[in-house]
């Protein structure tokens, strides 16, 4: 025995709920946006969970930017993966005062200062 509907309205009105429930889910997870996974820099600080705090990654993030508005290509990724890199994009920006705090590792060499 086969399922006859009454009519074709109620044959259709079912066809859209059943529809409609199928893509309800599909609506929702096109709103939901997957995390951020980068890290954030502001003035050498790293955002987490909404508060700033100086890590050597955002550091060295602003060594660099600092070191290219001084006219000196030099990348990020250089300045973190090589300490004698970072240590002559130090001596070639000088004693500016936004990365004095990042460059001094870098410029000490177990001398005091005078």
């Amino acid at each position: 025995m086969t399922f006859r509907p009454v009519s074709r309205y109620f044959a259709r009105t079912r066809i859209c709920a059943v529809s409609a429930a199928l893509a309800l889910p599909l609506v929702a997870l096109a709103w939901v946006h997957p995390a951020e996974a980068r890290i954030r820099c502001v003035n050498g600080n790293q955002i987490v969970n909404g508060s700033l705090l100086a890590t050597p990654y955002c550091q060295d993030e602003l060594v660099a930017s600092v070191a290219r508005e001084h006219g000196m290509k030099v990348s990020a990724s250089e300045v973190r993966n090589n300490p004698n890199y970072k240590r002559n994009v130090c001596q070639f920006v000088g004693r500016d005062i936004r990365i004095y705090q990042a460059c001094i590792d870098a410029n000490s060499a177990g001398r005091r200062g005078f």
